[in-house]
């Protein structure tokens, strides 16, 4: 398989909110991030998400990963790959997803 990522990225499981697809109303979904780069994010959640569907998320970057106060990461992404898997008679969904758009929000409520 070759490796056709062009930036870094960070092994980081982070608290994760998905609200999409974001033609649609849909329920808020919570899920952890497995890693993360500049270009995008691979998460898991409990719920299934279609590949193809574009999604919002917000990411909360705590006081122990900024060295300060809580970060978000509010993001437009667009699902490329879901992968599903059982854990302990548990159905995880992996997400990978790409970022179209993201905004970071520092010292404010970004979840409404």
């Amino acid at each position: 398989m070759v490796n056709r990522r062009t930036t870094r990225r960070y092994e980081l499981s982070l608290p994760v909110i998905v609200r999409g697809p974001v033609d649609e109303e849909a329920a808020c979904l919570t899920g952890k991030t497995r890693d993360i780069s500049s270009r995008g994010v691979y998460f898991t959640i409990d719920n299934k998400v279609s590949a193809g569907a574009r999604v919002d998320l917000t990411m909360i970057l705590p006081p122990e990963v900024t060295g300060g106060t809580e970060v978000f990461i509010k993001a437009t992404a667009r699902v490329i790959r879901v992968d599903t898997r059982s854990v302990n008679a548990d159905q995880k969904i992996d997400v990978a997803a790409i970022l179209e758009r993201y905004e970071i929000i520092r010292n404010e409520v970004a979840i409404e």
